[in-house]
């Protein structure tokens, strides 16, 4: 059975959904992980663009080798997704984060973060104008709970200016998240999660390497020390945890999490990375979350299970664990 026909088909085996939500909660955590360390950097020297690409190339390094020998035997699968991987690192990967770096040069974090992480809205839209897969109420009632809990995690009680351009950077940040969940949930290619996530990285870094030397997205760094969690550090060590974790280890746990749950569930559980953003700049940037914050992602957890509630219903079948 295919993630693409966890999306339509029912019948699918507990256990996976059960290592589906566990793949997907520790990706969440692990991309969050990457705010906390990014600030750390830009606050050190470095812009966001070359603390970006670093960690995309770190990454891309340190999968080509596993990843390599998993295909081993199997190298006709390579040639044959070529182009989703091209396709992959490109939209999923560099266009995403170029869109997003623009978004928030235009206008505040919090807002553009918010317009991202309505992807599983898009998501629901895709499977719904694709595959005919109509959002239950149950489903529509946990989008709104979830995307209103993501609103408060990110603390926008404020105000924020509205800016046209910015605006429009960010839908195509959204748009590109959307793809993301997507492209990962599809296993009929038979191309390893590990795979993916190796060749995405590759061409996503090669391509946000471009961006910088051609003046897309500017370029800076520096050997000053960072200082995270009141410890000074020297610069390299969060830059290589940026890519080994919050990059390389993510992806492939997203994409296994994804591949069990189907993209719109896995859409949903990967909200919780908000919430775990907030935990770790409470750990590491000593800034705490606030009530409002709180129960956000209590809101956003609350919207995770209506949604499931909302899915087909779960059933064991003798086909279910067979491509575990």
């Amino acid at each position: 059975m295919t993630s693409m026909a966890h999306d339509t088909d029912p019948l699918v085996a507990p256990s996976r959904f059960a290592s589906g939500v566990g793949f997907a909660v520790a990706g969440a955590a692990s991309f969050a992980m990457s705010g906390p360390l990014a600030k750390g950097l830009i606050q050190a020297g470095w812009t966001a663009g070359s603390a970006v690409t670093a960690r995309v190339l770190i990454a891309a390094l340190v999968l080509m080798v596993p990843a390599l020998l998993s295909m081993r035997g199997r190298w006709h699968l390579l040639r044959a997704n070529l182009g989703l991987m091209v396709t992959y690192g490109l939209i999923a990967v560099a266009a995403c984060q170029l869109a997003y770096f623009n978004a928030v040069d235009r206008m505040q974090v919090g807002v553009a973060l918010l317009i991202e992480f309505t992807c599983p809205v898009a998501v629901l839209l895709w499977m719904w104008w694709r595959h005919a897969q109509r959002p239950s109420r149950l489903t529509a009632t946990g989008a709104v709970l979830a995307i209103g809990g993501l609103f408060l995690v990110l603390d926008l009680t404020s105000g924020a200016d509205v800016d046209p351009v910015g605006l429009a950077w960010a839908f195509g940040a959204m748009i590109c998240a959307a793809f993301y969940w997507i492209l990962s949930a599809d296993e009929d290619n038979g191309l390893p999660g590990l795979v993916l996530a190796a060749g995405g990285m590759t061409f996503g870094g090669l391509a946000l390497l471009l961006a910088g030397v051609v003046g897309i997205i500017p370029f800076r760094a520096s050997t000053d020390d960072v200082e995270l969690a009141g410890t000074t550090m020297t610069w390299w060590l969060p830059l290589v945890v940026l890519g080994v974790l919050t990059a390389g280890l993510a992806y492939v746990l997203s994409i296994e999490g994804s591949r069990r749950l189907g993209s719109r569930l896995g859409s949903f559980v990967g909200l919780v990375e908000a919430v775990f953003g907030v935990v770790f700049a409470w750990l590491l940037l000593s800034e705490a979350p606030g009530v409002v914050q709180l129960f956000g992602g209590a809101l956003i957890l609350a919207g995770v299970v209506v949604v499931k509630l909302g899915e087909p219903r779960v059933a064991e079948s003798p086909s279910a664990g067979q491509n575990p």
